[in-house]
């Protein structure tokens, strides 16, 4: 925790020169106004502005002007291995000019639905990710190819597995930025690669989502490598995904925590159960949040280590969600859709607001699945109510039109913009003439 004089002297002492304003847009890219020092103070009061109109998803031209209000508990300075120089950031709360919070703002999205949820409860929800992406060689011009860097598999080491010194470094400075990382190592697909982070309140887990992106992106290229978070850019490999883990505030206390039985399932609470039965619900519209591009539904398809039908399970090893107790932590609620193209804040404003329904309306889960449900016929999926995930975005997109919940959990405002900005994307996919037609149809 800082205050702004405490900001101020840490700044001096560091010998700080530039300081980095950031945000997300609607789609989860990072941006940022760049200042110097020397404009500091005024940032942190607030009095830093810019044109919200360049923004995609933001507003129109007449309305461009917003205001940047700096979270000081997210003061950092980089760590040399960075940046040239001595640079800082601060990660901003969009706000219109007379001070409300701007309605496109993906922080501020976020903020407003755990708003919610602790009125209820969950004021005390964390998150453990799982972030999971692709180191690529690049051309001789520094453009990212398709070409993965390693032929290694789960858990390889080097030599096989190249990007090990890179991977490394990556979370060198992760944790020198003060984050909690639990874990790394190398992933199923060839230059594939994981790093896990502790469990910490849920706004500080989505910060860390956008800042680990970009730290492994500025390191990777330090290495001569491309780090790529596309959720599948192999063909016939595993894509990366990002697995949530939720920890509800009741389920950390002894009398809440799920127990074990003799076949090895174990009892959850009527909180867990109906935060369960609430993401089961609102699955296929969160879907259009958590795999918001064309290319996160060549992911979710049977036959890769990812969910293709809407389910949970306490061992299996692809539901949709998972569950499990961990001694000390308490149930944990694994949500395995999410990929890392999302907006870190608005996948965790959606699956909040779904649980949270859930909870809020005492529903009930369904039981848990353990048999393969890939081998069942459509029929017994249907009997066993297992229902499937959207197959493409425009599913996904009819599907968030249709949940009342989800699209309130966004918003008037980043609903219309977001659905506008991914109808479009769907259009151009849909008329593109993709390398498999000319492979397949060119000899007709």
């Amino acid at each position: 925790m800082f205050n702004k004089s405490e900001i101020l002297a840490a700044a001096r002492r560091a010998g700080v020169r530039f300081v980095r304003l950031q945000f997300l847009d609607l789609f989860g890219i990072l941006k940022n106004v760049e200042i110097p020092v020397t404009e500091l103070e005024d940032a942190l009061d607030g009095r830093i502005m810019f044109d919200g109109s360049s923004i995609q998803g933001f507003v129109r031209i007449e309305e461009s002007d917003m205001y940047l209000r700096p979270d000081l508990r997210t003061w950092l300075v980089f760590p040399p291995a960075f940046t040239d120089a001595t640079v800082a950031r601060l990660i901003c709360n969009v706000c219109l000019p007379d001070g409300r919070p701007f309605a496109g703002d993906p922080r501020a999205i976020l903020q407003r639905v755990v708003s919610e949820a602790a009125a209820s409860g969950l004021d005390a929800c964390r998150v453990g990710v799982e972030l999971e992406f692709f180191l690529l060689k690049q051309d001789a011009r520094g453009k990212p190819t398709p070409e993965p860097n390693d032929f290694g598999g789960y858990f390889d080491i080097a030599p096989t597995d190249a990007g090990e010194n890179c991977r490394r470094d990556i979370v060198l400075a992760l944790e020198r930025m003060g984050m909690d990382v639990a874990g790394s190592h190398h992933e199923t697909s060839p230059g594939q690669h994981e790093i896990d982070f502790g469990l910490v309140d849920i706004l500080t887990a989505a910060d860390n989502v956008a800042t680990a992106k970009l730290v492994a992106r500025t390191i990777s290229r330090k290495h001569g490598l491309h780090a790529t978070f596309m959720p599948k850019p192999l063909q016939d490999e595993d894509g990366c995904s990002m697995h949530c883990h939720f920890v509800l505030p009741a389920e950390r206390s002894s009398a809440d925590r799920g127990k074990a039985r003799e076949d090895g399932t174990f009892s959850l609470s009527r909180t867990v159960q109906s935060y369960i039965a609430g993401l089961l619900r609102h699955a296929p519209a969160l879907t259009c949040i958590t795999n918001p591009v064309v290319n996160s539904y060549k992911r979710l398809v049977p036959g890769f280590e990812a969910p293709s039908h809407i389910f949970w399970s306490t061992r299996h090893r692809m539901p949709f969600i998972r569950v499990a107790v961990e001694e000390g932590t308490g149930v944990k609620i694994e949500l395995r859709s999410p990929d890392p193209s999302c907006n870190p804040y608005l996948a965790f404003a959606v699956a909040l607001k779904a649980g949270l329904d859930g909870v809020q309306n005492d529903m009930d889960a369904p039981p848990p699945v353990y048999a393969s449900v890939a081998s069942m016929s459509e029929e017994e999926r249907f009997r066993e109510g297992i229902a499937t995930l959207p197959r493409n975005l425009e599913q996904a997109l009819e599907a968030l039109e249709e949940d009342e919940i989800i699209r309130d959990a966004l918003g008037e405002h980043a609903y219309h913009h977001f659905v506008q900005a991914k109808l479009l994307e769907w259009e151009q996919y849909e008329k593109t003439v993709h390398p498999w037609e000319w492979e397949q149809y060119l000899t007709l």
